[in-house]
């Protein structure tokens, strides 16, 4: 079965990027447009990988993550931030506040599938 993914974001033409790369790539796709929309689909369809961008509306991305890691069906779920926070320390807070990767916007189209394929494989390796 192909991994499930949640995107999380509200900028409309980032969100249909993605999600056409990954259905290209044959992944299944879950939506949510803000923070409170990405618990409610990921307690819904309990995705493989949450791509989470962090400046969201009604709920930022790193209280999202913060509030699914006290889940503990939520505990090794794979979170990847993918934010246009690139300053210095940026990475950091995106981390503390539990995701396990960091990927920076604009998205690099040709390394995307790539990058995503191998977080996946590093968790089920």
């Amino acid at each position: 079965m192909p991994p499930r993914v949640l995107i999380v974001e509200d900028i409309e033409d980032n969100l249909a990027l993605i999600k056409n790369l990954l259905e290209m790539a044959e992944f299944q796709v879950v939506e949510a447009r803000d923070g409170r929309e990405a618990l409610s689909q990921a307690h819904a369809h309990r995705p493989d990988l949450i791509l989470l961008d962090m400046s969201l509306p009604v709920m930022d991305g790193w209280t999202v993550a913060r509030i699914l890691r006290r889940m503990p069906e939520f505990a090794s779920t794979l979170i990847v931030a993918v934010t246009a926070h690139a300053m210095p320390g940026d990475r950091e807070k995106t981390l503390e506040a539990g995701c396990d990767e960091f990927l920076t916007k604009p998205i690099d189209v040709p390394n995307f599938i790539p990058t995503i394929t191998k977080i996946l494989e590093r968790k089920n390796g």
